[in-house]
């Protein structure tokens, strides 16, 4: 679902861009998964979803989709996780942080070329 129209296309955005609207995605999908799976206080769910957005996690997570990734989403990833974000991380290797950020790219791009399907089926893959 869109606000507004799309006249750029997703592939001249930065990777930076690309991995912004990507962290969204991703922590949707999270937070909908930790909601559907019970009712719960809304520190529990914070506490949890952490366990899945962290750059450790999404490092994890690319270990569980890197051999499914087509030659595009690669392309994608590898943009992301090369992409020049200027600051360490504080809780994550430097090699993770670069991973999570190629991760978010990824999402972001799916997410704006209208790729719900696949967002779901990566996704799926990697809370299973």
């Amino acid at each position: 679902m869109y606000y507004f129209d799309k006249n750029r296309n997703p592939k001249q955005l930065s990777p930076l861009n690309l991995a912004f609207i990507g962290d969204c995605v991703y922590e949707m999908l999270v937070r909908e998964t930790l909601v559907q799976q019970a009712n719960r206080p809304v520190n529990d769910l914070h506490r949890e979803s952490v366990k899945f957005v962290s750059a450790k996690a999404q490092t994890q997570a690319y270990d569980k989709i890197k051999d499914l990734l087509t030659e595009d989403e690669m392309s994608v990833f590898k943009r992301g996780r090369n992409a020049k974000v200027g600051h360490n991380p504080k809780s994550a290797s430097q090699g993770e942080y670069h991973i999570a950020t190629g991760v978010e790219a990824l999402f972001g791009y799916l997410y704006l070329t209208d790729q719900t399907e696949r967002i779901i089926e990566l996704f799926k893959l990697i809370i299973d």
